[in-house]
């Protein structure tokens, strides 16, 4: 009997461990995302598993370019995906098709490789983001709802950068992030 018992406590043992270091890794180190839509199209697609890095925001600053994950300001417990555009203190102005961002007074032009050859940013948006404030779009302009939208999103709704994409498993590795 005292060898069932002590079979008994070494799975439970196994199973404590086993859920405490998942509880510890999806909280504080990385968490799933399944992309639902085609806002983010051609970079990630309806259905793309990736993993959302939720460490790297507690050493340093989200930078432009970036793709995150965050929660959607009107509704915390929906979760985005999109594109930091503009930085804390930016001004964004949309017009004409046309995205143009300040940074210092100095125009910052950025080359964004990952958007189809066609696409182009709608909208009309004249804004100077706070200290706190970071500006997000999706990759498929013509079909994201973003800050041209409902604003800008505070850093604190930021939950991670997206890191790996592990579906479909023809496109699984690491994201790579544009450097403007």
């Amino acid at each position: 009997m005292r060898k069932f018992w002590s079979s008994v406590w070494e799975i439970l043992e196994v199973v404590l461990i086993s859920v405490a270091t998942v509880f510890i890794i999806r909280t504080f180190l990385a968490q799933p995302f399944l992309v639902s839509g085609a806002s983010m199209e051609p970079t990630f697609h309806d259905g793309n598993y990736l993993i959302v890095d939720e460490i790297t925001y507690r050493f340093r600053e989200p930078q432009r370019g970036e793709v995150v994950v965050f929660r959607y300001p009107k509704e915390r417990k929906t979760f985005f995906i999109k594109r930091i555009i503009g930085l804390p203190n930016d001004r964004v102005i949309i017009q004409q098709n046309k995205l143009r961002l300040f940074s210092n007074g100095k125009e910052i032009i950025l080359d964004e490789d990952y958007l189809k050859d066609s696409a182009s940013t709608a909208g009309s948006v004249n804004l100077e983001l706070g200290p706190d404030q970071y500006f997000v779009l999706g990759d498929n302009r013509y079909n994201s709802f973003d800050s041209r939208n409902w604003g800008p999103i505070a850093r604190k709704d930021i939950i991670g950068i997206v890191r790996l994409r592990l579906l479909p498993i023809k496109q699984i590795g690491i994201v790579e992030n544009p450097s403007y």
